[in-house]
Parts: C-alpha cells; structure tokens; sequence
C-alpha cells in the first residue's frame, strides 16, 4: 500500500543515507522502522505471537534445561 507522509528535512536526509548504505530502498527503511515502532508499542500483540509460539512446544524439556542451568551456575558460585 502506497501512503504520503511528511517528515522533517534532516530526518529525510539521515533515512536516505541510511537507505543507501545498506542497498535498500527508502520504503524498505520506512517499513523496517514502522514496524519495529509498533511493535515497541503494540506489547500486547507481541505477548499473543509468544504465547502463540510458546502454545506449540513441549515446554518439559525447557524447564530440565533450565533446571540444570541454574544448578551448574548454583553449583559454580562461592558461598
């Protein structure tokens, strides 16, 4: 989808910088940071993907892996 905004002129011109620098268009760069703006502010979307993800896996196998972990580490530390 096409939209027009209007951003300040040094910002522009740090976006366009940046676009070339990394080979990509300065809708890729727009796009890049939009999303990632949204998802700094959208914390409850991001909290329904995790869960979501988290819903599909054996979660007894994380919880030994951790298990042992914090024993190796408990284990190592100076008392």
């Amino acid at each position: 989808m096409k939209t027009a905004v209007s951003v300040p002129d040094d910002l522009f011109a740090q976006v366009d910088r940046l676009a070339r620098r990394s080979r990509r268009s300065r809708s890729e760069v727009y796009s890049a940071a939009l999303r990632e703006y949204v998802a700094r502010h959208a914390p409850d979307e991001v909290t329904t993907g995790l869960d979501a993800v988290l819903a599909g896996i054996d979660q007894a196998e994380p919880a030994d892996f951790t298990e042992r972990a914090a024993r190796r580490t408990l284990d190592a530390a100076e008392w």
